[in-house]
């Protein structure tokens, strides 16, 4: 019995997808759980963050194009206390209402890495971008200033990538 090349890089491409899926589970996480609990649920994050009283922020940023970000809370002994795809308009309303004084920092720490970062044109700083499941094709975006600091709490965008005639490649392109 001979294999064809193609359909053997198929069938382990195949495979490999499903194995990654599999571990992608935020449904499943629990209080209590450590981190390597948690690594086993939805693979290894993506940051970390010093939060209060001596917690950790673990950042899982997944999803095609960044769209889904889990930020899970553990305590200070390590066990999970609190979990949220933050990656939503709530989210962006809580930076929108609370943005001034603070920097990219803080702003890591809601939100997570950004999708995408571009420059900030004439005014300087940079443009961050986030992607998050909507049916409109908006993105959230926030001006961070060269200083690090926030211009401003963020506004929603046409996300140039469902844009077709945008210097995006746009999705029928």
């Amino acid at each position: 019995m001979r294999t064809s090349f193609s359909g053997t890089v198929l069938f382990l491409s195949l495979a490999i997808a499903a194995t990654a899926c599999s571990t992608y589970k935020p449904q499943d996480i629990r209080a209590g759980q450590t981190e390597a609990d948690l690594a086993q649920l939805m693979g290894p994050p993506t940051n970390r963050y010093s939060g209060p009283a001596g917690q950790t922020r673990l950042e899982f940023a997944r999803g095609p194009y960044g769209r889904t970000t889990w930020m899970v809370d553990l305590d200070a002994q390590g066990k999970s206390i609190a979990w949220a795809q933050v990656l939503n308009e709530t989210a962006f309303a809580y930076v929108q209402t609370n943005f001034e004084g603070q920097d990219n920092q803080w702003l890591r720490y809601t939100l997570g890495r950004p999708g995408e970062v571009r420059g900030g044109g004439w005014q300087g700083g940079q443009v961050w971008s986030w992607r998050y499941p909507t049916n409109e094709c908006f993105w959230f975006q926030v001006s961070v200033l060269d200083s690090g600091k926030l211009r401003d709490g963020g506004a929603y965008g046409i996300d140039p990538r469902c844009d077709p005639g945008s210097f995006g490649s746009g999705w029928g392109k």
